[in-house]
């Protein structure tokens, strides 16, 4: 039998939604400090053990249940372990340890990161064994079971990395769009938590014909200001018609740290998935670095807390 070794595998950051395209644009983020904003999963044999482990580390780790059965990454384990008995394949007994360095329910993709890094470690311990199109499908549908429906804007970025557009097809569900590689994300976590599920529940269930057509317009505005390495298009009309208005009320100070960065000369400002994490965008680092500074005064709800001056992350999860 081929020896198995160890593997880890970091998976970053996202921001879901991306303002203008709830549910179907989503794109990755790295610290320009090269601070680790993700989660770590490792894989290794579990040698002389007759059956599988998972343990929790990490700065965020006493936020998950303490049954290791109730993690989403024991999920994966039976879900990926299920595919491989289905390919008529060997399955081996391993130890999973979870660095949890991400904040659960901060909008960052916390859930995704968790779900890409695991899947991700295991595939790699099985040399592979699975195509990239089946571990994201495998990804979307873990994600779908915390999230309580099945989107893919924080997985896919997660995973593929850069700015990720989903496509309405079984087959293809996402397109990698060019990204504004110059410009300076400035995450700003608040240090409370607001589950996606609940930032769910506030959305109406109808949205208005002059609202659709709004989303529609402002969508393919961006997109179409993407292709062409338009900023100034792409940020003229950045403007959430389906998520924000609704969502802005369960994020402490949004809409005085909106205007005030605004008229800092930010670019864009926005929630980060359903939130409570900031983002606001600037192509120029001296901005950034000085938006960074306000937020962590004025943004911050607890020690928990914490701001980041990001760029793309175009690389995705990847093996360390």
């Amino acid at each position: 039998m081929e020896k198995m070794n160890k593997v880890s595998v970091f998976a970053p950051a996202s921001i879901g939604n991306v303002t203008v395209g709830f549910d179907v644009l989503g794109l990755a983020v790295k610290p320009i400090d090269d601070t680790l904003l993700g989660d770590v999963v490792s894989v290794e044999p579990a040698v002389g053990a007759n059956k599988s482990s998972l343990s929790v580390i990490g700065r965020f780790a006493d936020k998950l249940p303490s049954d290791p059965q109730s993690n989403i990454v024991w999920d994966c384990l039976l879900q990926f372990n299920q595919a491989l008995v289905t390919e008529n394949q060997i399955v081996h007994v391993v130890n999973i340890i979870l660095d949890k360095k991400m904040p659960v329910g901060s909008g960052l993709g916390s859930s995704a990161c968790s779900v890409v890094a695991t899947l991700h470690a295991l595939n790699a311990f099985y040399r592979d064994f699975f195509d990239q199109e089946t571990m994201l499908k495998m990804m979307g549908q873990m994600e779908a079971k915390i999230s309580g429906s099945l989107h893919y804007d924080n997985v896919a970025p997660c995973y593929y990395g850069g700015l990720q557009l989903m496509v309405p097809s079984e087959n293809i569900i996402t397109r990698t769009l060019p990204s504004f590689d110059d410009c300076y994300y400035v995450m700003a976590y608040p240090g409370i938590e607001v589950s996606t599920k609940a930032a769910r529940e506030v959305l109406p269930t109808e949205y208005s014909r002059q609202d659709l057509i709004a989303f529609g317009q402002n969508l393919a505005s961006f997109v179409d200001a993407c292709h062409r390495n338009d900023k100034e298009q792409a940020f003229a009309q950045f403007k959430d018609v389906v998520a924000e208005p609704y969502r802005a009320g369960l994020l402490p100070n949004f809409e005085l740290a909106k205007n005030y960065l605004y008229e800092q000369g930010s670019l864009a400002v926005g929630i980060s998935g359903s939130g409570p994490t900031l983002f606001a965008v600037t192509d120029d680092l001296t901005k950034a670095k000085a938006m960074a500074d306000w937020l962590t005064q004025e943004y911050l709800s607890t020690d928990l807390g914490f701001v980041h001056v990001c760029q793309v992350d175009i690389a995705g999860s990847r093996c360390l």
